[in-house]
């Protein structure tokens, strides 16, 4: 209840700015918009910081992370975003969130990149409690959004210590496209490390915070347009998304105040965004409330989803041949983008 509090305190009477953040004015606004989600993988920075967890990234480090690997590293994550949405509209997407990502400076870098210089991408970053040091951020085109608030949402783990535990961060976006009111959470729930059963609660509670966010919205917004992304180390059969979230695959049986997940169909016909031992595992989702279903209306409607993956972005070889190509096989830089594929849905805008 007390962080429920805190956010309706926020969400209502004030503004908290991160220091990435830049407003802009819409221009004219086109007939279809992409928002998309994307685990960079890593994405560190080369130096040694002392209030940080990278030491695996460091010249020094067993990796010998340096320089070199680090532009790479870019060069391909920009390659893949310069491209990220549907077949039939190869271009940046408007909204993207990310995950893994050690600081703003690295977006930064990121954005400035030959291949995403030309979308001038802002950046909505805020530095989180996570152990590891990596937090989640969203990038938007200037002609896409306006934003009106950004704040991070604390997520309280349950058990564990006398001591508060916390893990990554929700970002919390509201903002502008166009005559719509868009509010959009950023996620990256705990993993599963310890196996999926002994880590469940700490992903149930990130899921239970998300939906005290999303009901405080849905009390002073009944048909709130809300976008849900992110790498949520659950399935979309998981209780945490069919129970906690209430999200359904199903759009036609869906009750008030729920969520659509587009990714059950896909994730029942065995396709995923990332694989461990031969089992796909679909975690990389897009949700979105019914405010966003309804085709008939004016404004933006949700009108497809998809898996980004390219034949340059599968392993070729080895024993993760078929898989995403992923940056390091243990201290091996492979070279390759991420361990998870993105995931987009395209937006339509009605008459």
């Amino acid at each position: 209840m007390r962080i429920l509090f805190i956010f309706l305190l926020l969400l209502f009477t004030g503004n908290h700015w991160p220091t990435a953040i830049r407003l802009a004015t819409p221009g004219k606004m086109p007939l279809r918009r992409v928002v998309a989600f994307y685990n960079l993988e890593n994405l560190y920075d080369t130096l040694d910081d002392p209030l940080t967890n990278d030491d695996d990234f460091t010249p020094s480090s067993s990796k010998q992370y340096g320089r070199t690997i680090f532009n790479h590293k870019l060069q391909n994550l920009a390659t893949v975003i310069s491209e990220l949405g549907p077949q039939e509209y190869p271009q940046a997407p408007d909204i993207l969130g990310v995950t893994e990502i050690e600081n703003s400076k690295v977006l930064e870098l990121l954005c400035a990149h030959p291949l995403l210089r030309a979308q001038h991408y802002r950046i909505i970053h805020f530095d989180s409690p996570d152990p590891r040091g990596i937090d989640v951020a969203l990038l938007y085109k200037p002609e896409a959004l306006s934003v009106i608030t950004a704040k991070p949402i604390p997520v309280l783990l349950p058990g564990g210590s006398k001591e508060a535990r916390f893990t990554r961060d929700i970002l919390y976006v509201k903002a502008r496209m166009d005559t719509d009111t868009l509010h959009l959470l950023v996620n990256h729930w705990p993993s599963r490390r310890g196996g999926e059963i002994r880590s469940r609660p700490a992903r149930t509670a990130a899921a239970a915070t998300c939906r005290r966010i999303m009901d405080s919205i849905f009390a002073f917004e009944g048909e709130a347009k809300i976008i849900l992304m992110g790498d949520l180390n659950d399935d979309p059969t998981s209780k945490s998304i069919t129970q906690t979230l209430r999200a359904s695959g199903y759009r036609e049986q869906m009750p008030a105040a729920s969520l659509f997940n587009p990714w059950l169909m896909p994730y029942l016909r065995g396709i995923g965004t990332l694989a461990n031992r031969d089992h796909w595992s679909l975690f990389d989702q897009i949700m979105i409330s019914q405010g966003l279903l309804l085709a008939s209306e004016k404004g933006w409607h949700f009108a497809s989803s998809g898996i980004y993956r390219q034949p340059f972005m599968v392993e070729n070889r080895g024993r993760y041949r078929g898989y995403p190509m992923r940056t390091w096989d243990g201290n091996r830089y492979r070279g390759g983008y991420s361990d998870h594929f993105p995931t987009f849905i395209t937006l339509r805008r009605g008459s």
